[in-house]
């Protein structure tokens, strides 16, 4: 088993950023000031996928929206800390309120504020139009930008690598 295969095996919980990650990380204010989402309907399947494999999410952004309230609500992830700048901070309240170790957690992001939690988690994953530096230092980029479906590529990505997408395609008659 490769080492990244060894690391993957090991993930329990996909920590995730919002905007740039579960969004194309455009901002959208309506006229009553309301700030708009949207969200990639594959993101949700493919965190279904892995919710019914029995692993868990959360969620971890710098900016707060009663949208991504509802988002996670729909998906069933939890903790969810929003408006949480200094991420690692925020990364070490999931992994008190989990009581999982960092070694656990595949994190997904796509800028700067990201770096520290991508650096100290068991795999980290660049969506594909992230900012050079989050790049560099991922153990995955993936095929597809933020808000496009980059959290479905990464499921797949990490049941790939442990060895169990044949079996999740299988279930679906495939």
């Amino acid at each position: 088993m490769s080492d990244l295969a060894a690391r993957a095996a090991r993930i329990e919980l996909l920590l995730l950023d919002v905007d740039g990650v579960l969004t194309d990380g455009g901002i959208v204010y309506a006229d009553d000031g309301a700030e708009l989402k949207r969200f990639h309907v594959r993101d949700g399947s493919g965190l279904k996928l892995w919710h019914g494999l029995g692993k868990r999410t959360a969620i971890v952004s710098g900016r707060a929206s009663r949208a991504v309230e509802r988002r996670a609500a729909e998906l069933g992830i939890a903790p969810v800390l929003q408006g949480r700048s200094d991420k690692l901070p925020a990364f070490e309240a999931v992994l008190a309120a989990t009581g999982l170790s960092a070694d656990q957690v595949c994190a997904v992001g796509d800028d700067l504020p990201d770096l520290p939690v991508l650096r100290r988690v068991g795999l980290a994953v660049a969506v594909a139009d992230a900012c050079p530096e989050v790049r560099a230092g991922a153990d995955y980029v993936t095929a597809v930008p933020g808000g496009r479906g980059a959290v479905r590529d990464t499921v797949e990505w990490m049941l790939k690598l442990r060895g169990e997408w044949d079996r999740v395609v299988a279930g679906f008659g495939g």
